[in-house]
């Protein structure tokens, strides 16, 4: 009777054995698949210490900040713009500069105006227009005057962004492993101070990077248009001057222009007339000597 019970009771543990391991394997699974995902050395390695933890949440933030697919530009173009314009009235042409800025969700960032007397009125301003607004901007300098010149050059930095956005990558993961060379805090005290050294290099090349990159983002976002209008030229004299005024002066100059050259040309006359006079005295004193001479004969 009791190898009876007994059998029983291992075929009882042997059926709850099974169940158990099958209710064990999704749990098994799972854990697998997070152990390949995760890496099991990063479950094994030591707990960093505090000021190393926080260093690398800092660096995993801006690293967040840096490569945040919201902020990348679409198109990695830097397109800039030059544009000549002739006005009637250059306060109202700024004006209406400043207004076009406006109207396609830009603003003039440098502005500078020649209205001295005696210079040619114009003015250069620098506007600052989306990329996806930049033909609105061209398309609106025509109501402006009279367009002389639009000269407009694309430059492709899309190759250069994936470049630096490598290095950065890089860069990042140097960073981590160092961090973690220094969390373990083993090895001797040069040996630290190396690792210190290479964390500050890499870090210095990060922001170099960083800076970059912004560089590339914000020009590729914002398009730059310099647009320089100017008053007409005047027909007679220079600009800034009346007319009718400069008319006078001229034919003053012109005067005094002759009487120079008459001047000038008496240092050529007066010779030749002296070498005149002295030959046709010469002559005439010549005849006279001959005269009585011939009277005798």
């Amino acid at each position: 009777m009791r190898p009876i019970a007994t059998l029983l009771f291992a075929a009882a543990l042997a059926v709850t054995a099974c169940t158990t391991a099958r209710e064990r394997e999704p749990y098994a699974e799972t854990q697998e698949r997070f152990d390949a995902k995760d890496g099991q050395a990063r479950r094994a390695a030591p707990a960093p210490a505090p000021m190393v933890a926080q260093q690398r949440a800092v660096a995993t933030a801006a690293d967040v900040a840096v490569f945040s697919r919201s902020s990348v530009a679409p198109s990695m173009v830097i397109r800039t713009g030059q544009a000549s314009i002739e006005v009637d009235s250059l306060e109202r042409a700024v004006a209406q500069v400043r207004l076009l800025a406006a109207r396609v969700g830009g603003y003039v960032a440098n502005t500078v105006m020649q209205t001295g007397r005696g210079d040619l009125r114009s003015a250069s301003l620098e506007v600052k227009i989306p990329a996806e607004r930049f033909e609105d901007g061209l398309n609106g300098l025509t109501p402006l005057g009279k367009l002389e010149s639009v000269n407009v050059v694309a430059e492709d930095v899309g190759e250069e962004f994936t470049d630096v956005t490598a290095r950065m990558e890089n860069s990042r993961r140097l960073e981590s492993r160092l961090i973690d060379l220094l969390a373990r805090g083993t090895g001797k005290l040069k040996d630290v101070l190396e690792v210190e050294q290479e964390l500050a290099r890499v870090r210095e090349e990060i922001e170099r990077t960083e800076g970059r990159l912004r560089y590339l983002r914000s020009h590729a976002a914002l398009s730059t248009l310099t647009i320089a209008v100017h008053e007409p030229v005047p027909v007679v004299g220079h600009a800034g001057s009346s007319v009718i005024g400069e008319a006078f002066k001229q034919a003053w100059r012109n005067f005094v222009a002759l009487v120079a050259a008459c001047i000038r040309g008496l240092g050529i006359v007066i010779p030749l007339a002296v070498l005149a006079t002295g030959g046709w005295l010469a002559v005439k004193r010549s005849r006279r000597s001959r005269s009585p001479h011939t009277a005798d004969a």
